[in-house]
């Protein structure tokens, strides 16, 4: 009858929430034959119920931190609803039992065998625990006689934790009268002829004479004792606590044994899973975080960012993830406020449907920004904080060289930013410094190599990198690669000729074609041109080099566009960083350095947690240029995101620069590589922007603004208007509905942004609101949410721009023609001569990643507005063929930022009172 019933409730659960059945798990610690026996009647009535059983066997040489971390583990499991450990724990290790039982959560302990469970039954409170599945079973049992228990005189033989104390305390609290005997009881045979309903779990083979027993009593028999018995086969069989053949005469009711409490034990099991399934889904939507938000108390004038960002105490870094449900084993805590993701995540989430997916983008912007970031947090933190949707932001983390330099910290601003702003704008774990090293162990081994094989025979170099360990050579893994690229197929050092030697051990680089680069996460603009090799001991060997900013290297266009770190890896093997004299490219897997880089860059590869200012979730990862690379966030952190969210959910990532780059790049080589399809374009514009293209003066960092910018002038907003809609007609090009977010500045008049509004709306935006985030948080950014999620529920025909396998040249024009408005393309001798290179070695077929000017459509920064006609210069051409695209240049642009007169770091100090950071980020 119980497990009918259950059935129908699981049953009914299922229709009323699709996909959702209630789930058990059962965690055993060796093999013994009687517990194996136990879990699979549990598993087999989980299974005939509807419930999703998941039996966990840890070896007996586990330890009892082996079994806690198993339970962590359970513990933080959302599809867990029911939990219990199977006793005895068969260890060949010391493990405290009580200690194990107690660290079952006491909501998911469906044994009830937590102190917190036992306190709850001893005070009485039936309704908030869970009661051991035995004595539940006897009391439905005694409940099925029909005979009331209120007023009844009951006597309970044991005392344990599973079975007689808490039978006392369950008889008791349903008005039994009770007393408990033990084996210390004198007076035993006179305390059980007195009971109306009896309980015996004393472990003692038939010590309950049936003439003890008074007439018309119920008898619950809890034991299982073997006794000796000639006529089975196994020379043994079953008896209870009770002398049952005697009892069952003087009883009115009887459980036999085997046969009676047993079953009802397990069926208890199922019903605690069941009662606990029905809890979560009371408390808990399936797929719904349960999000402590933080209210924020805003404050006007608005306060400096680094002053919001320190009034606010975020949340636990640990509790963040548990709300976004994340394991315990999946979080690497990086102190209380970050933290870096397990990417076996995404293996435990593969069969979730993914969220909606949400690019935030903008109209040509001014040298001040226009408010990307902080527009990316207003909106996550409407949909989240307050209209209670699963959403995360994902974006880039930005380089300490600007942090430092002019343009400051890239945490959003106001009341929307990435807090603490002082750990997500400086070291944040280390992933550009583990870039740094990575990169520069490359640029090392290039030169490294150059000067060995200049100062080498074949022999000498052959013996050097395969040498000779205890009487034995043996090719690395890598080596081995090299040797197939080369066409060799030995595997035995001795076996190669001299020629084949002097294939495996001259890469024969040629020194004008090597591209890459030194860096280093600071702005220093006298790295730009150096050169390298001028102590004595590297014999005269001397080049021009240079030094790049760590955010430009390829390893960080890698990182942003792995997928794990198997693809990593291969991604760093096939990077090309010369050409050798005859023209072959040489890759970091030549050099044999790929796999150092992977070691390096293992713990870079996980994405970073943290939290907005309402403490909604950030996944902060990678920070490739917006220019020479993709400048968009990882490919990583946006799939963990889409799955942590759910099919109802939110992720809401950033490109970088301008829609007609950083959206045509997340586009054309994101998605590309990706697989995911986007839901919506946020393209965020402001008056200021507009005036500027619509022929308002220069707008210069760190000078006041001319008056036209802090004047209504809706002449300069309307002719301006021609970049905006431009940016819509980019975007609607993929195929993906438009919402333009018109971010709000103090100096603009009503008229000016009903004015925007208006014109993004006759372009042919989904929608277009005004913002006020930046002073009111994420209540100023609900109608965009809003907007958002109505656009998310609109057709989406997303596509690309063009085909990989066109000609390099033709994917160019495409781009400049399409997306900049040019008339035409231009390639200078330098760019014709890389086309037909990088044809040649096989790299034609990569996708394009634009490097141009952010100020303008054009090459041009001076035009501004939507020019047309012009024909774009392409100087150069590159390729990031780890990355996996080809990086046309145009004009000219600066890989190493440099200082200003006055760089950021002048407002920049530790507090000497708290300790902390003050200044301007």
């Amino acid at each position: 009858q119980v497990r009918d019933r259950l059935k129908q409730q699981v049953v009914e659960m299922t229709e009323k929430f699709p996909g959702f059945r209630p789930g058990l798990a059962i965690l055993q610690v060796g093999n013994r034959d009687d517990s194996n026996l136990y879990i699979n009647m549990k598993l087999k009535a989980a299974a005939e119920i509807g419930i999703s059983a998941n039996h966990i066997k840890l070896p007996n040489t586990a330890t009892e931190a082996d079994v806690l971390k198993c339970i962590a583990s359970l513990n933080a499991d959302p599809a867990v609803h029911g939990f219990i450990v199977q006793l005895p724990l068969d260890s060949d290790k010391p493990i405290n039992t009580e200690k194990i039982t107690n660290a079952v959560a006491p909501e998911k302990d469906v044994d009830g065998l937590s102190s917190i469970n036992a306190g709850k039954l001893s005070r009485g409170d039936l309704g908030d625990c869970f009661i051991p599945c035995t004595p539940k079973g006897c009391m439905e049992l005694i409940r099925q006689t029909g005979v009331q228990v209120a007023g009844k005189r009951a006597v309970v033989i044991g005392r344990s934790k599973i079975v007689g104390a808490p039978m006392h305390d369950l008889l008791l609290w349903n008005n039994a009268t009770v007393t408990t005997c033990h084996s210390k009881t004198s007076t035993l045979a006179e305390e059980v002829g007195k009971a109306d309903i009896l309980v015996v779990a004393a472990g003692r083979a038939e010590m309950v004479k049936g003439e003890w027993i008074k007439p018309g009593a119920i008898v619950i028999d809890c034991g299982i004792n073997h006794v000796p018995d000639s006529t089975k086969a196994s020379g043994k069989r079953v008896v209870g606590d009770v002398a049952y053949t005697s009892a069952k005469e003087k009883a009115s009711f009887i459980t036999p044994v085997p046969g009676g409490v047993g079953p009802m034990t397990v069926a208890m099991l199922m019903q605690s899973t069941v009662e606990s399934a029905q809890r979560f889904l009371e408390k808990f939507q399936p797929g719904k975080w349960t999000i402590q938000y933080n209210q924020l108390t805003l404050k006007m004038p608005v306060p400096s960012d680094i002053e919001i960002s320190q009034s606010c105490m975020p949340k636990p870094i640990d509790q963040v993830a548990k709300e976004v449900g994340l394991f315990p084993d999946e979080v690497e805590l990086y102190g209380q406020t970050k933290a870096k993701i397990q990417l076996s995540v995404l293996n435990r989430l593969k069969n979730q449907p993914d969220g909606k997916y949400v690019v935030v983008t903008g109209i040509t912007p001014t040298p001040l920004g226009e408010g990307k970031s902080t527009t990316t947090v207003g909106l996550v933190q409407a949909l989240g904080a307050h209209l209670h949707q699963n959403v995360f932001a994902c974006v880039r983390q930005p380089s300490q060289g600007p942090t430092f330099g002019i343009k400051g910290g890239a945490a959003g601003g106001g009341y929307c930013q990435v807090v603490p702003m002082e750990e997500f704008n400086l070291h944040l774990t280390g992933d550009i410094h583990a870039i740094t090293a990575a990169n520069n162990l490359v640029a090392a081994a290039i030169d490294a190599r150059i000067f060995h094989e200049l100062t080498q025979s074949d022999q000498a170099l052959y013996n050097r990198l395969v040498p000779s360990v205890n009487g034995v050579r043996k090719f690395s893994d890598i080596q081995i690669r090299r040797l197939q690229k080369l066409g060799i197929h030995k595997t035995d050092p001795m076996a190669l000729t001299k020629e084949e030697i002097n294939s495996f051990v001259r890469l024969d680089i040629d020194p004008g074609t090597i591209t890459w680069q030194r860096v280093l996460d600071t702005n220093d603009r006298f790295l730009r041109k150096i050169t390298i090799g001028q102590s004595p001991t590297e014999k005269g060997f001397t080049r021009t080099a240079q030094f790049d900013i760590t955010v430009s290297s390829e390893i960080m266009a890698v990182l942003a566009l792995a997928d794990g770190l198997d693809d990593m890896k291969k991604r760093f093997g096939r990077m090309v960083v010369a050409s050798s004299k005859k023209g072959q490219p040489v890759t970091a897997d030549d050099l044999g350095v790929t796999g150092a880089l992977a070691v390096l860059m293992k713990d870079a590869i996980k994405p970073n947690l943290m939290q907005t200012l309402e403490g909604t979730p950030v996944f902060v990862h990678a920070g490739p240029f917006a220019n020479i690379a993709h400048g968009n966030s990882s490919v990583l952190a946006d799939k963990i995101a889409l799955k942590l969210v759910g099919k109802d959910g939110f992720v809401v990532t950033e490109a970088g620069f301008g829609a007609d780059i950083g959206m045509e790049k997340f586009f054309n080589i994101k998605c590309r590589y990706s697989g995911l399809r986007p839901h919506v374009v946020v393209l965020v514009a402001t008056v200021r922007a507009l005036k500027m293209h619509g022929g308002g003066p220069a707008v210069t960092a760190g000078v006041p603004l001319p008056k036209e910018y802090t004047e209504e002038n809706l002449q300069l907003v309307a002719k301006g208007c021609s970049n905006l809609n431009k940016q819509i007609q980019n975007a609607r090009m993929f195929g993906v509905p438009v919402v333009v977010a018109v971010n709000a500045f103090k100096t603009d008049t009503k008229a000016e942004l009903a004015l925007v509004v208006q014109h993004a709306k006759e372009a042919g935006a989904f929608d277009a609101v005004e913002c006020t985030h930046w002073a009111e948080g994420g209540k100023g950014a609900l109608a965009l949410a809003r907007a958002v999620q109505r656009a998310s529920q609109a057709p989406s025909n997303f596509r690309f721009l063009y085909n990989v396998e066109l000609p390099v040249v033709d994917k160019i024009r495409l781009i400049a023609q399409q997306v900049y408005g040019a008339r035409d393309i231009e390639l200078l001798p330098e760019a014709q001569e890389k086309v037909a290179l990088y044809t040649k070695q096989g790299f034609g077929n990569l996708p394009i990643c634009m490097a141009k000017t952010h100020l303008s459509l054009s090459h041009d920064p001076e035009q501004k507005g939507a020019p047309t006609g012009f024909v774009l210069p392409i100087r150069d051409i590159r390729a990031s063929v780890g990355a996996g695209f080809l990086y046309p240049l145009v004009g000219t642009m600066s890989t190493m930022p440099g200082l200003p007169t006055r760089p950021c770091f002048y407002d920049i100090d530790l507090d000497p009172v708290s300790g902390g950071v003050n200044g301007l980020f």
